[in-house]
């Protein structure tokens, strides 16, 4: 299970949808497009299991980290 259970799982969600919202605005994608970029390179995944850490990052590093990891995963953004 994700170590996600001590947070609130509703602070999780906002936090990704913040998150979505500026990884698209960096890399001008729609939120949608930045979504399924995200999802399909198991991104969501990734920012659950490691909330506890990237949610105290500022948002640059955030999404930095979520598009290296997604780069990882092969995505080309």
């Amino acid at each position: 299970m994700y170590s996600t259970m001590k947070y609130n799982i509703r602070d999780i969600i906002e936090y990704i949808i913040a998150l979505v919202n500026e990884f698209a605005k960096r890399f001008g994608l729609t939120e949608k497009q930045a979504y399924r970029y995200i999802r399909m390179h198991q991104g969501i995944a990734f920012v659950e299991q490691n909330y506890g850490i990237i949610h105290t990052l500022d948002f640059n590093e955030a999404v930095d980290s979520v598009a290296l990891y997604c780069r990882r995963k092969g995505g080309r953004l």
